[in-house]
Parts: C-alpha cells; sequence; structure tokens
C-alpha cells in the first residue's frame, strides 16, 4: 500500500467523478502525505479544485501513462478501474475510430451506427489462419480463435453476443457466421453456408421490429449451431429460439412498430399475387398503427419482402407454400381490426356484427367458419358439475381473447418457421463432428416500466453473467497453474443469491406460478405473497419493496437495481389460448393452418403458451411461459457449460444513433450491465500485469545491476525486482513471466522515469559544461581576432600613405617625360610630310611622260584593226547570206509541222478535263516533246551537215570564181534590184517566222512547267492525305486491339477461373468417390463395377473431350486428408488452392446428384435419359453447325480484311481522290460492325458450349463422340525419324513413361523427354494411315498426365516437369496441325484430327500451371507474415525498444515459435528458390518464369502489407526498418535472377510505401506532403490506418498527433491518383497467364536420348 501512495505525486494523473462525463482527468499539483485531508488537483481547464481525501482508500483512481493510451486489450492497463477503461474505450472510438476493443477474453464491440469497409473478403482471408493476440481486435479474430480451437482441441464452441437493444447484437451475429460460412466453405458458398446465411433475412422479417432504440430490434433470442464435419467443412446448421415477444403483435408503445413482415405485406399490397389479401395501407390496421411509425427512414419494405422471398427459395420453401404463410399473417391483421362491441345493461355482453367485413376476411383467408369464430370470441365453455355451459363474455373480455388468438397464431407461425428453417438446414452430407453455437441473446434491459418480459430477459442475463465470472475465474486459475505460482484464492462477486431468489423453492417464478394455477389468483395477491416470503418471514438482500407502490416490487441484480411493475405477470405467464378457437383453426381449409395447430401438442422447443378448455388439467398448468423459459434456459446453460465460451460485448455509444458519438453515462451503464468491468475486477484481484523475462529486461534493464545479458534475463529479474519492489506480495515469478499486482507497472514506470531523470540530469551538467568551455574558446578565438584585425589596419594605412608618395613622383615623371615627346614627335611629323610631297611632285611628272607614248602606240593598233576587220565582214555578210536562203526553206517546212502540232495540242486539251487524266496527258506530253526535242536535234544535226556541205559547196564555186577571175578577170555580174528586194522580203518573212515559232516554243515550256509544279503540289497533297489516313488507321488499329487486349486478358482470366473451378470439383469428386470406396469396404465385401475400377487403363478415344473429364482424372491415389485447420488455413487465404471438400461429379447419376447437392426432388423436374440424350443430341448438333458457321464467317471476314488491306493500299498508292478514301473509310466502319456482331454470336456460342458442358456432366452416358465427314484421305508424306509404339504396348509406354515413373528418374530426364518421345509415337500412327491409334495413344498420354499432376500434387519438381512436357505436346501437336499454316518445307501436317486433344493439353497446361503456384503458395502462406513483418534480421535492433506491456498473450492461444523454429527470409527465399529451380530446371521459357513469381511476390505484398495494416504492434519505426531490410533481400533475390521485367518487383512497392511511411517524419505540414507525394502506391484508407495504428516503441519517439492525421487526410482528399477506396489488397486476385507461342525444332528420333531406365526399348526407331 506505502508503494501505491508513492504514486501520487506531483505531476501524477488522477480521475475525479463528474455529473456530465462520468469521469474527468486531473492533475496532482503537491505530493501525498498519509493523514492528508485533501489533495489539491487541477482539471483539464486549468481550474484548481481540493479533494477531500478521508482515508488512503478514497484517493482518486490513478490514469495509466501515456504509453498505453489507446491499448487495444484493457486488461494491458497498468491500472484496472472504471474510468481506465472508458477513457481507453472513447479514445479507440473517437480519435482512432477503432470499434473493437479486447477485455481479456471479452470483445467490446461498440456500434458505429455507419457502414465500415472492415468486413469484405480480403478481411476474412487476413484474420483466417492468425493468432487472436497478433491481430487488432475484431468479430473476425473472435470467429476465428472459436474455429481453431475447434479443429484443434475437437471441442464444441460457443460465441455469447450479448447487449441491449440497438448495440449492433445481430449484425456481430451476422458477420460471424458469414466468416463462417466463407472459411468452412473454402471460400466457395456450398448450399449449406448459403442457406445458413439465407435464414438472416427471414428471421429478422418475422421476428425484429422497431423501438425507440433500435430501427431493427431483435425481439427474441436464438442460439445457432453450426456443424462442422471432419474436415473443417460446414455440414448443417440448427437454431433454437427463446421468448419471442407475442405482446408486440396486439401491442406498441409509441414510436415504436411491429414486426416487420407486416409493415412489408403491407407495402406489396398492390402486387398480383398479394391482391387477394385485401390489405390496405399499415395506417388503417390496428396492430401496425398503434405506435404512430409507418416507414423506418433508409429502409424499403417492398425490397425487404422480396428478399424474404428469396431467402425462402433458397431454403426450400415453394411458392404456394410462401403464399400461405403470408396469408395468414395478412389475416392476423385483419384479425386486429374485428369490431367487438357491448350490449347488456352493464355492457357484460360482447358480440360481433354479423357484416362485419374484417370477420369476414379472416375466415376467409384461414379457411374457417366465420360465424363460429365470432362466437367463440365473445362466448366461453365452463364445465361445472359435470355440465357443460356456455357463458357470454365482456367486450373487454372478447377483446382479450381476441389479442390471444392473433398473438398465438403468430407464435405458432414463427415456431412453424423456425422448424422449417431447421429441416432445411440439415443435410445428409455426413455426421456433425464438432459445432460452433452462436448466442444472439438479449442484454440486461431496465426501462421506466419494467415487465414479465423485462424480467425474464434480465434473469437470463443472470444466468449468463454467473457463467461469464466462473469461465473467467476458471481461466484465471489455469494461467497461474500453468506458470506454477503460489497463488490464494480469487474472490469475487457471485451472483448465486439472486439467481435463488428468482429460480429457487419459493422464488419468484415458484411463487408466479402457484398463484396462476389459482381459481382466482391475481397480480396484487402475488405481490403480496413475495413481500411476506421475501421481507417478512425471510429477508432476502436482493429484494425490496418501493415506498409508494404496493403494486411492484425491486431486485437487486448485478448490473443494477430494477423495479418491476406486476400489472400484467399472470396474464402473460399464462398466455391462454380458449380451446373452441383452436379447434376451429384445426378444422381449417387451409393445409398450413391446420399443420400449425394439429402439431401443437408436439412442440417443445418455444414457449407458446398453454390452451384453456373447459376441464382443468392439472399438467396443462404446469407448461407456463416462466417454467418453459426456465427448461429453455437451463438447457442453454448446460450447451454453453459444455463448449469453450467466447465473448461480443455489443455496447451502444448513444441514443441519439449518431455515427461516431459518444456518451459516457451510457456507455458505463452498459460497460456494467454486461460484466465487463466485472471482468476487469477479477483480473485485477490477482496479477493483471504479466511480462516474460524477455520483454522485463529490455525495457528496465536500466534498473538492473550487475552484468547484463539477455541470456541471463530471469536471474537479473528475479535477483533486482526484491530491490525494487520491497513487498513481495505486490510481484511473484513464474516459469516464463513475472506476475504484478494492480500499479506495480505504474511503480516500475515511476523508477524508471526517475533513473532516466537522473541520468538526465548527469548529461545536462556534462552537456552544460561543454557548452561553457566552447563559449570561453570562441571568446578567446575572437579577441585575438579583434587584434589582429586593428594591427592590420594600422599597418594598411602606413603602407597607403606610402603608395601614396611614390605613385606623385611617379606621375610627376611621366608627365614631364610627355610633354618633352610630344614636341619631338611634332617636329618629326613635318619632316616626313615635306619629303612625301617632294617624291610625289617628281613621280607625276615621269609617269605623264609614259602615258604619252603608250597612247601613240595605242592610236595606230586601232587603225590597223579597223582596217582589217573591215574586209572581213564584207566577206561574212556574203556568207550570211546565203545560209539564210538555205535555213529560210527549212524554217518554213517546220513552221508548218509546228502549227499542226499546235493544233493537235489544244484539241487534246479541250478534251480531256479532270485532275488524274490531266496528269496522265502531261506524262505523255512530256514523253512526247522528249521525242520531238530528240528528232529536232536530229533534224538539226541534219541540216547542219547539208548546211556544211553547201558551205562547202559554196566556198569551192568561190574558189573557183576567185581562181576564173585571176585568169581571165570578167565584170561581175550585176545583180538587180528587185532580186535584192525578194531576198530582203524573204529574209524578213523568215525571221519573223523563226520568232513567232520562238515565241510559241516558250509559251509551251511554260505550261509545261506549270504542268509539272501542278503534278508536285498533287504527289505532295497525295502524300500527306496518305499519311494522314495511315495515322487514323494506325490509331484507330491502336484502340481497337487495346480493347481487344483487355477483353481477351478478361475472358482469359474469368476462363481460368472455371478452368480451376472445374479442377477443384473434379478434385472433390474423387475424395467423395474415394469415402464412398472406402464406406462400401467397410461395410462387406462387394463386387465393384467395371465403370468404377481404379485400373489404369487408356480410355477408349471416343470418351475423350475437352469438356468432359476422363475416366483416369479419378485419381487411383488416395492422400492422406491433411488436418482440418491446415486445410482451411491455406483454401481460405490461397486464391489457387483446390479444396478437397467432396461434391458431387459428373459420372454421377441423376438422382445421386440431387441428393448430394441436397437438391428438392421435385417430380415435375425428373427427366429420363433418353430425354437428356435427345436434348444433348440436339445442343451437339446446334453446336456443331454454330462451328461451322462461325469458322467460315472467320474465313470470310479474314478474306475481306486482305482484300480490304490490298484495296487500300493500292488506293494510297494510286488514287488521289478523296471521295475514294470516305468509301474506304465506310468500308472498315462496316468491318468493324461485321467483328462486333462476330464477337456476339461468339459469346452465343459460348452458352450454347456451356449448356452442352452442363448436359455432359449429368448424362455422361449420352455423350459420345463426334463424328464428323470423313475428310479426303491425303497420302502421308514419307517423314523419317519417328518412333513405332504397337498397339498392344500403348498401356505400358504411357505407364513407364508418365504414370510409373519414379521422381528421381524423372528429375534426371532432359526437359520435355516424355512429351517428344510420345509425340514421335503418335506422328509414326498418323503416317501410318491409322488414326484410331494415334487418338487413342495421344488421349491416353493426356489422361496420364492428368493424373500425374494430381499424383503429384504437392510436389513442385514433378509439377514442373509435367507442365513442361504439357506445352511441349501441345506447341508439337499445334505445329503440326492440319489447320496450322506450315512456315517450313520439312514439316508435314498430320492427316488426324486433334483439335480437341489440343484444347485439352492447352487446359491442362492452365491447371498444371495454377498447381505449381498452388504449392509454392500453400508453403509461403505460413510463413509470410513471420518471416517479413516478425523475424529480427537486423539483431538488436528493436530488442530495447519494447512497448510497454505489448505482449500480454490472450488465454489459449498458442505459443508462438521463437529462435531457430521461427520463419525468416531464408525459408521464404528457400520456397522461391525451388521453384525457380524447378523452372529453370526444365527451361520453361522466362515470360513464364516472370508470371509465376509476379503472381507470388503479388500474394507477399498483399498479405504482408493486411496484416500490417492490422497489427497495431507492427506499426512502429523499428519494425519498419526490419521490414525494409526483408523486403530488400527479396528485391535482391528478384534482380539476381533478372525476374524484374516481369512486374515482380513493381508489385513490391506497396508495402514498401507502407514501410517507408512507418519510418518517414510525422510531424510538419511539410512532412505531411511529402508523404501524400510519396506513397502513390497506397490508397488514402491505408495511409490513414497506419498513421491511426503507429505506436511508438521508445521513450524518444512520440505517437501521431490527431492534427497530423486531419492534415494529411486533408491532402489525400484533393489527390486524384484513381485509387480505389480499399483497406486491404485482394489476396485471393489471380493475374491470368499467357503462354508464349514458341514453335519447337523439328524432332527426329535420332537426337533423343532415352535412358534404360524408362523401360521403353520395345519401341522402334523408323
Amino acid at each position: 500500500m506505502t508503494s501505491s501512495l508513492e504514486l501520487y505525486s506531483k505531476g501524477a494523473s488522477v480521475w475525479i467523478p463528474d455529473p456530465d462525463a462520468v469521469w474527468v482527468s486531473a492533475l496532482v499539483l503537491q505530493d501525498y502525505s498519509p493523514g492528508e485531508k485533501h489533495l489539491l488537483l487541477q482539471l483539464a481547464n486549468g481550474n484548481e479544485v481540493r479533494y477531500p481525501v478521508g482515508s488512503p482508500s478514497d484517493l482518486p483512481p490513478l490514469g495509466n501513462p501515456d504509453i498505453l493510451e489507446g491499448e487495444n486489450d484493457l486488461t494491458a492497463l497498468s491500472f484496472l478501474h472504471e474510468p481506465a477503461v472508458l477513457h481507453n474505450l472513447r479514445v479507440r472510438f473517437l480519435d482512432y475510430s477503432s470499434i473493437y476493443t479486447y477485455c481479456g477474453i471479452v470483445l467490446v464491440a461498440i456500434n458505429p451506427y455507419d457502414q465500415l469497409p472492415i468486413y469484405g473478403e480480403e478481411v476474412i482471408d487476413a484474420y483466417s489462419g492468425q493468432d487472436m493476440a497478433d491481430m487488432e481486435p475484431h468479430i473476425f479474430s473472435v470467429a476465428e480463435e472459436a474455429y481453431r480451437t475447434m479443429t484443434r482441441e475437437e471441442k464444441n464452441q460457443s460465441i455469447i453476443i450479448s447487449g441491449e437493444s440497438g448495440s449492433g447484437k445481430t449484425v456481430s451475429a451476422k458477420f460471424t457466421m458469414r466468416y463462417f460460412a466463407v472459411v468452412g466453405g473454402a471460400a466457395q458458398q456450398t448450399s449449406v453456408e448459403e442457406r445458413v446465411l439465407a435464414s438472416n433475412p427471414i428471421m429478422e422479417s418475422i421476428g425484429n421490429a422497431k423501438t425507440t432504440r433500435n430501427d431493427n430490434s431483435s425481439r427474441f433470442g436464438k442460439y445457432i449451431e453450426i456443424g462442422f464435419g471432419r474436415k473443417g467443412d460446414i455440414i448443417a446448421a440448427n437454431m433454437r429460439t427463446y421468448l419471442l415477444e407475442k405482446s408486440r403483435v396486439v401491442f406498441q408503445a409509441s414510436a415504436e412498430r411491429n414486426y416487420h413482415i407486416f409493415y412489408q405485406l403491407c407495402a406489396s399490397r398492390e402486387l398480383p399475387e398479394m391482391r387477394s389479401f385485401k390489405l390496405d395501407a399499415p395506417e388503417h390496421f390496428r396492430y401496425t398503427s398503434q405506435g404512430g411509425e409507418m416507414q423506418i427512414p433508409g429502409t424499403d419494405d417492398l425490397s425487404d419482402l422480396e428478399r424474404t422471398r428469396n431467402a425462402f427459395t433458397i431454403l426450400g420453401v415453394q411458392s404456394d407454400q410462401q403464399m400461405e404463410l403470408f396469408r395468414i399473417l395478412a389475416a392476423v391483421l385483419h384479425l386486429g381490426n374485428v369490431n367487438i362491441q357491448a350490449s347488456g345493461r352493464s355492457s357484460d355482453r360482447g358480440y360481433i356484427d354479423a357484416d362485419d367485413r374484417s370477420l369476414a376476411v379472416f375466415s376467409k383467408l384461414l379457411g374457417v367458419e366465420g360465424p363460429q369464430m365470432a362466437h367463440w370470441l365473445c362466448h366461453r365453455r365452463l364445465a361445472i358439475g359435470g355440465e357443460m355451459l356456455v357463458k357470454p363474455m365482456s367486450g373487454q373480455q372478447a377483446v382479450e381473447a381476441r389479442d390471444a388468438l392473433a398473438k398465438h397464431i403468430y407464435g405458432q407461425l414463427f415456431t412453424w418457421t423456425v422448424q422449417r428453417l431447421n429441416s432445411a438446414l440439415r443435410t445428409q452430407r455426413g455426421q456433425v463432428k464438432s459445432f460452433i453455437g452462436v448466442l444472439d441473446i438479449y442484454g440486461f434491459e431496465t426501462f421506466d416500466r419494467n415487465s414479465f418480459e423485462q424480467f425474464c430477459i434480465n434473469y437470463a442475463n443472470e444466468k449468463l453473467q454467473q457463467q461469464f465470472n466462473r469461465h473467467v475465474f476458471h481461466l484465471e486459475q489455469e494461467e497461474y497453474i500453468r506458470e506454477e505460482l503460489a497463488w490464494s484464492r480469487i474472490e469475487f462477486s457471485d451472483n448465486q443469491q439472486c439467481i435463488n431468489l428468482i429460480e429457487g423453492q419459493l422464488g419468484l417464478f415458484d411463487l408466479l406460478d402457484e398463484e396462476c394455477r389459482m381459481p382466482k389468483g391475481s397480480d396484487e395477491s402475488w405481490v403480496r405473497k413475495l413481500y411476506d416470503q421475501h421481507l417478512t418471514s425471510k429477508p432476502h438482500p436482493h429484494f425490496r419493496k418501493p415506498r409508494m407502490s404496493n403494486s411492484a416490487f425491486i431486485v437487486l441484480h448485478f448490473a443494477d437495481i430494477v423495479q418491476y411493475e406486476c400489472d400484467g405477470f399472470l396474464d402473460k405467464n399464462r398466455d391462454t389460448v380458449f380451446e373452441e378457437l383452436i379447434n376451429i383453426l384445426k378444422a381449417s381449409q387451409s393445409e398450413l393452418v391446420a399443420e400449425l395447430f394439429q402439431q401443437q401438442g408436439n412442440v417443445s422447443s418455444v414457449a407458446n403458451g398453454s390452451v384453456r378448455s373447459g376441464k382443468r388439467a392439472t399438467r396443462e398448468h404446469k407448461l407456463t411461459v416462466g417454467f418453459q423459459f426456465r427448461q429453455s434456459l437451463q438447457m442453454l446453460m448446460d450447451t454453453l457449460n459444455s463448449t469453450t465460451p467466447h465473448y461480443v460485448r455489443c455496447i451502444k455509444p448513444n441514443d441519439l444513433k449518431e455515427p461516431f458519438l459518444f456518451d459516457p453515462r451510457r456507455t458505463v451503464q452498459q460497460l456494467r450491465a454486461c460484466g465487463v468491468l466485472e471482468t476487469i475486477r477479477i483480473s485485477a484481484a490477482g496479477y493483471p500485469s504479466r511480462w516474460t523475462y524477455e520483454e522485463f529486461f529490455s525495457r528496465y534493464r536500466l534498473l538492473l545491476r550487475g552484468p547484463q545479458s539477455q541470456e541471463q534475463a530471469q536471474a537479473s529479474c528475479r535477483q533486482a525486482l526484491p530491490e525494487l519492489i520491497p513487498d513481495p506480495d505486490q510481484y511473484c515469478f513464474g516459469k516464463t513471466k513475472v506476475f504484478f499486482r494492480a500499479g506495480q507497472v505504474a511503480l516500475l514506470e515511476r523508477l524508471r522515469a526517475e533513473r532516466l531523470r537522473v541520468a538526465a540530469v548527469i548529461i545536462q551538467s556534462r552537456v552544460r559544461g561543454w557548452l561553457a568551455r566552447i563559449s570561453y574558446t570562441r571568446i578567446c578565438w575572437a579577441t585575438v581576432t579583434i587584434q589582429r584585425y586593428c594591427r592590420g589596419a594600422l599597418a594598411r594605412r602606413l603602407a597607403l600613405t606610402l603608395r601614396y608618395s611614390k605613385a606623385a613622383l611617379v606621375i610627376q615623371k611621366t608627365y614631364r617625360m610627355m610633354v618633352v615627346r610630344h614636341l619631338f614627335l611634332m617636329i618629326r611629323q613635318a619632316t616626313i610630310t615635306i619629303q612625301a610631297f617632294t617624291r610625289g611632285t617628281l613621280q607625276r611628272r615621269r609617269y605623264r611622260l609614259l602615258v604619252t607614248e603608250r597612247a601613240a602606240v595605242l592610236l595606230q593598233a586601232r587603225v590597223r584593226g579597223w582596217l582589217a576587220r573591215r574586209a572581213y565582214r564584207r566577206v561574212r555578210a556574203a556568207v550570211v547570206f546565203m545560209q539564210c536562203c538555205v535555213r529560210r526553206r527549212a524554217a518554213r517546212r517546220e513552221l508548218l509541222k509546228l502549227k499542226t502540232e499546235a493544233r493537235s495540242v489544244e484539241r487534246y486539251r479541250e478534251l480531256n478535263k479532270g485532275m488524274e487524266v490531266k496528269l496522265m496527258q502531261l506524262q505523255l506530253r512530256a514523253d512526247q516533246e522528249a521525242r520531238e526535242s530528240a528528232a529536232l536535234r536530229e533534224t538539226l544535226q541534219a541540216e547542219r551537215e547539208a548546211t556544211g556541205a553547201e558551205l562547202e559547196a559554196l566556198r569551192a564555186t568561190i574558189q573557183k570564181l576567185e581562181s576564173q577571175k585571176q585568169e581571165k578577170p570578167q565584170p561581175c555580174p550585176v545583180i538587180s534590184e528587185k532580186e535584192v528586194e525578194e531576198r530582203k522580203r524573204a529574209e524578213e518573212k523568215a525571221a519573223q517566222e523563226i520568232l513567232q515559232l520562238t515565241q510559241e516554243l516558250q509559251a509551251l515550256q511554260r505550261e509545261k512547267d506549270s504542268f509539272c509544279k501542278q503534278r508536285e503540289d498533287l504527289s505532295a497533297r497525295l502524300l500527306e492525305q496518305e499519311k494522314a489516313q495511315e495515322e487514323c488507321v494506325h490509331q484507330a488499329v491502336s484502340e481497337a486491339s487495346a480493347a481487344l487486349r483487355a477483353e481477351l486478358d478478361e475472358e482469359r482470366r474469368k476462363y481460368q477461373g472455371l478452368l480451376r473451378e472445374f479442377t477443384r470439383l473434379e478434385q472433390r469428386y474423387d475424395n467423395l468417390r474415394e469415402m464412398s470406396l472406402l464406406t462400401e469396404r467397410t461395410k462387406g465385401h462387394r463386387r465393384t463395377d467395371s465403370t468404377q475400377s481404379l485400373s489404369l487403363e487408356p480410355p477408349s478415344p471416343t470418351l475423350l473431350t475437352p469438356q468432359s473429364p476422363s475416366p483416369l482424372s479419378l485419381s487411383p491415389f488416395p492422400s492422406a486428408f491433411p488436418s482440418p485447420e491446415e486445410v482451411r488455413r491455406v483454401s481460405v487465404t490461397s486464391p489457387t488452392f483446390e479444396s478437397r471438400v467432396s461434391v458431387c461429379s459428373s459420372e454421377m447419376p441423376m438422382d445421386q446428384l440431387m441428393e448430394r447437392m441436397d437438391v428438392a426432388k421435385d417430380p415435375a423436374v425428373k427427366m429420363k435419359g433418353e430425354d437428356l440424350a435427345h436434348a444433348y443430341d440436339a445442343v451437339r448438333v446446334a453446336n456443331k453447325f454454330l462451328e461451322s458457321q462461325l469458322r467460315g464467317q472467320r474465313s470470310q471476314r479474314d478474306e475481306e480484311l486482305e482484300a480490304l488491306r490490298r484495296q487500300l493500299s493500292q488506293a494510297i498508292s494510286d488514287s488521289s481522290s478523296a471521295a475514294q478514301q470516305q468509301d474506304l473509310l465506310e468500308l472498315l466502319e462496316a468491318r468493324e460492325q461485321e467483328c462486333v456482331r462476330l464477337r456476339r454470336e461468339m459469346k452465343e456460342l459460348k452458352n450454347t458450349v456451356s449448356l452442352r458442358r452442363l448436359l455432359t456432366q449429368v448424362l455422361p452416358s449420352a455423350f459420345t463422340a463426334e463424328t464428323s465427314s470423313c475428310p479426303s484421305q491425303v497420302k502421308p508424306a514419307t517423314v523419317t525419324g519417328l518412333l513405332e509404339c504397337r498397339k498392344k504396348d500403348e498401356t505400358k509406354l504411357i505407364k513407364n513413361l508418365i504414370t510409373d515413373i519414379r521422381v528421381d528418374s524423372a528429375l534426371s530426364l532432359p526437359p520435355g523427354l516424355p512429351a517428344s518421345v510420345l509425340f514421335l509415337c503418335v506422328r509414326q500412327a498418323d503416317c501410318s494411315r491409322d488414326q484410331t491409334q494415334a487418338r487413342s495413344l495421344c488421349s491416353a498420354a493426356v489422361t496420364a498426365m492428368k493424373a500425374a499432376l494430381k499424383k503429384h500434387s504437392n510436389d513442385v519438381d514433378m509439377t514442373a516437369l509435367w507442365l513442361k512436357n504439357t506445352c511441349l505436346l501441345h506447341d508439337l501437336l499445334t505445329q503440326h496441325s492440319p489447320k496450322q499454316t506450315l512456315d517450313s518445307d520439312e514439316l508435314v501436317p498430320l492427316t488426324t484430327d486433334v483439335s480437341d486433344l489440343i484444347r485439352s493439353l492447352s487446359d491442362l497446361c492452365i491447371q498444371a500451371y495454377q498447381q505449381l503456384l498452388s504449392i509454392t503458395e500453400k508453403r509461403l502462406q505460413n510463413i509470410i507474415v513471420p518471416a517479413l513483418l516478425e523475424s529480427e534480421t537486423i539483431p538488436g535492433l528493436s530488442g530495447s525498444a519494447a512497448k510497454l506491456v505489448t505482449s500480454r498473450k490472450r488465454a489459449g492461444s498458442d505459443p508462438r515459435p521463437v529462435g531457430g523454429d521461427a520463419p525468416t527470409m531464408a525459408s521464404v527465399l528457400r520456397e522461391l528458390g525451388a521453384l525457380h529451380a524447378a523452372l529453370s530446371r526444365q527451361a520453361l521459357p522466362p515470360t513464364q518464369t516472370e508470371q509465376a513469381f509476379h503472381q507470388l511476390t503479388y500474394l507477399i505484398s498483399a498479405s504482408a502489407l493486411n496484416s500490417l495494416l492490422l497489427r497495431k504492434d507492427m506499426c512502429c519505426w523499428s519494425r519498419g526498418m526490419q521490414i525494409r531490410y526483408n523486403v530488400s533481400l527479396l528485391e535482391e533475390w528478384l534482380r539476381s535472377r533478372g525476374l524484374q521485367a516481369g512486374g515482380a518487383v513493381a508489385t513490391l512497392e506497396p508495402l514498401i510505401q507502407a514501410v517507408q511511411l512507418l519510418q518517414a517524419g510525422k510531424k510538419t505540414e511539410a512532412d505531411a506532403q511529402a508523404l501524400v507525394q510519396t506513397c502513390t502506391a497506397l490508397s488514402s484508407q491505408q495511409i490513414v490506418k497506419i498513421l491511426t495504428l503507429y505506436t511508438p516503441h521508445s521513450d524518444l519517439d512520440e505517437r501521431v498527433t490527431l492534427n497530423f492525421i486531419r492534415s494529411v487526410q486533408g491532402l489525400l482528399k484533393g489527390r486524384s491518383d484513381g485509387q480505389p477506396p480499399q483497406l486491404l489488397m485482394d489476396v485471393r486476385r489471380v493475374f491470368p497467364v499467357t503462354f508464349p507461342s514458341s514453335p519447337p525444332p523439328i524432332l527426329h528420333a535420332e537426337q533423343l536420348v532415352i535412358p534404360d531406365s524408362l523401360k521403353i526399348s520395345f519401341l522402334r526407331r523408323v
């Protein structure tokens, strides 16, 4: 006690009472000393108060350290009391938006009144298989703990959900059942799981109603037992109900409603099937209008009824039965409107009018006689003296009889519905091995006026609280025994006395039943008996009498003091209905009504009251409501005591139903009522604080003395604790933990803080001395520096003076020098100028003489030249005249020709209009001009030669004439003037013609140039249009390609998902068949049907199709069943794990199929085998016709597209018309529409194929091979290098090569050897024209590979081997397919049609790939979180930063492996390395390896991030460093193997950014902006969740403030990154796989190296 008083020191935090907030925090201003009468405190608002303290026990409760604020387990708090619990819940609810908190074994759930995204399938995956202590509190965590305990210990479990109305009990129960439906159904809802979930809307409709506290309040208690098989799957369910509030049928308080089903029927009154019920608005019915609330905001009664009807359909209730059910409910409404009037002198006789419309409708709906019902509603039969008398009843009594009948009808209908649900939830799938019960029961209730219903409810809560207290005490006792503590018995408050008061001998129930048996018993007489028994004769401590009332009594319950009004207790306990009314209903024409009341006597599970007849029967009086409720409650307690309970306490935070509004007074009231504080009291009575020795050593090592090492932690703790805590009763040492009483951890924290304070003072003194020395050193340095600068300034001043004196001397010297030099230069310049002028004059005079002489010489030369030129011109004129004459004649001819040609060109130009013709004409014209120019050149050459010859002849003539003139001089002939004139005219005419021709030639040249320019412009324009058109076409093709690619990926993903589902169903069938065979063997030796033989024989080729499972798909290798927990843990979290839960397969008969799938055998839906066979044949023919039509349309489309491409290219190169381009675009659009139509037909064809597969699975015997018209036999070409297998050796080949091959032998084979050998054998059979053998061998190989994959379903190496062989065989068959275009002349196509086998191989490749990933994912699933998040790869990083009381493990949780047994990153890399080695050993393509690791790294990242988001202990700086290092190891491993190209590293980005978020600063606005800009791969919810969960693990770190979180949220709202609003990643996401198309090289038998170990030497090389 002394140590506790020391905690009340200055600065300590305490809690004081407050009328509004219940408890408020205050700060101690001065130390408290024993004996002081007041404690000086300071409130949060700054006011100082003096808190009265009479004794040390009156001291206010102490507050917990700040490091424990927001703790997810209330029992981990250092001080366990009411204010600490309330404050912790408020902080978690308001600041962290966490609605779940642990309190020991209890989960406290606060109703948020809002939709939270924390219940998706990804959350279920995150909690599945995880320890309860490792995850954040959640309803799924409690469900997982119950499921794990059930599967591990094989013991039944119970989840008890309680709370007052509106606290969220029903929603919690629904989420619990949904969790079981997912984990128990292996992520695929079978019929039982679907029916369990479908029961919720039905029970909500008929059992829930709106109250003042809750819009969907459950007015009954229910206990649902969910049965599980030996594999952990749900196989059955059963529901038990308790204390239905039947009084609500006839009476509702203000602002409340009747049961939802009545308002749903009224809302759907306009439906055709509902019009016969004569319903009206709920305002017009007495039973639905008393509360005044007709509608609930946010709900739609019409859609709710549709959901209810769908649920009835799922549970197998036919539509006619549903209508009968609704008919009875409508009749109840009309019964309430029956008008009962009073007559007689004192109104002691009641009667009903004969024409009462409501009674007529009621009688018609129930099929009873209206007059009889009217008579017995107002009369009763009495037996007096052996005679039967009929006595009329008063109007009030008749009204009560009417209301009692309505309640009784509704109660019977409720009971029938529950029985119908239970019968639908039963199954024949197997025997229930264990079950988990979910109890959704009303919590403790206290109102202003409490009646019989509240009394029963509170009695049930007393029993549950007693069971809860004893269970909590039992767990505490087990913990102490396990740790071998010397402990004394823990005293806790037991409410057995209150229970005895209610149910004991002469208790409240006994006296009530006794009063009900009295003929004239009344409520007043019963109360008087209670006063006499429990106040006068034997006073009871839990019973009191009100001061101001004689018709009420008070019971002191464990939660509160409740006053009950006795009015109506006897009537509600009797709950009687007259036998005459029941007999009328038994005689009803409605089958359901008669069934309800014929079986009334056999109902025992629900208290429905008793039937009163004229005869008294003592046995019937025992069946009171209280008696039956006690019986059913005792059965419930027996069930709960035989199971392991798990508790969920639901809290209603406010009465306004506002989201995230916390009312502390209402919360404390519920905490006291639900037993949470009682758990704390029991824990506080013992040792609430528990530390492992390692954690204690890490936290308080600075308080320890002596050598400190982690290995000697326990010894150090045992040695140091007696010195730290003198009182040995305040702590206790266990085997692995040290236990402390309440408050001792706070004392240790104070000692630790004091030790740190002393150390801080020492550090401060040293730092201050160091700072003083630094300051002195700086002052000395500054003084020396100032002196140095002063001396330097004086020296610089002296140097400046000397420098000025020297400068003056230099300036004087320089000036004098410049004056003298200027004078010298002036004289020198004058002398030079005089010399220059003199020399120039002499040179000009000499030059004039030379010019005169040269002019004379030049005159002489010019005169002589003129004389010579004149003689030459005379001779040239004569020669030119002769040439002109000759040329004139030739020019005339040429002129005529040119005129003719010019006229033809003009004509041609007029006739040809248009751009394209003009181009062609220009080209022709250019060619013609080129030819003409060549002809002109030839003509000119000829003319030149002729002119030269004539000139030579003229020269010879001139020479001859000259010689004659010399010899005989004669006078020159005289040329007449006339000839001269004619010659001149001819010359002028010729010159004009030549000029005209020259001009025309220039005009033609210009025209030619313009045409060339136009042609160039047109060519450029065409090129531009061609480029634009190409860009448009390319863009359209790119968009269409992207859309088609996305659609293809989606179709591929869906197809692979269906294939995975098909594989899972096959595995289920195999398991079921093995179980059935084992069952038959245990029953005795029976002859096995030949169709069910497990011998490995090759099937007939006509029985193998891609759509039907082959006979060899039935695995002949029975595998040992794994543990249910292991199967469930992987099946839920792994997206590709094939569950082994058995279901019906396609080879089962129709009756067995319907029986296995729990489908009702309706005679209307039974079909004969012949009908199915005919239907299948029709579908097959239609399917074949559609396939051929689609194939033809596809080839036609390809041809049209090819023609379109050619036409487009030709148009682009040749055409220049815009109209043609528009036509081409229209044609292209038409072809695109044709493609859309073809895709639509493809979807329709897929639907037909799905129908075909369904018929195939239902009737495999009717499935025969599709016989097609035999193609024309083509003579096979000669192929060498093959292998021949005889017909009788096929089975042996398959057996030695695939089925019975050993693992070591298989792994030593070259990659793809079995597929190569099989293909060469198939090729040889095909070349031998034996198509039957080829198909048979290929089919047997496919079937054997499938069986081999199933046999080695857990072996990575063998799965990779068969994946390689399957892909290789698929590629080889595809490469040699007749439909394939062969690229090489050496490839010869197969004559056998193996297209269906190629499709089967393609599916088998996908199955092998999925199985390969499934094996690795199964191995990784349980080590991802421990390796990435929990392992400490960097030693000692987080060892000294252990958070206070973080690892208080929950009772019953398994201890985690430590040390070398814990998984590390080496384990993860080892599994990934095994997969990579297996893929590399088989030489699989790199793209396939990259896709596999892309899927695996996504799983690793998603699992780790989801766990990080749900674990508060992982969100700290030191743990972020560890995780980042672990992720870097994985990144380095991926990059070292070249796997980053496939996106494997990119999928780790969300996890990396989450770790960076833990390590980054989280204080300023700049930090917030940096976080938002950095964390682009995280969603807004994920960022806020990590910041909320961030917990400092060191005193140097700080918690993230709410202002910073709000700042980040504001920045995230403006971020448009397109991130989906998700909290957890979808670990089930599967990326579709694409296999690369790489044609293998040509195979020859000589290339294969076949080892002798295969034993296939019987093959012969061909």
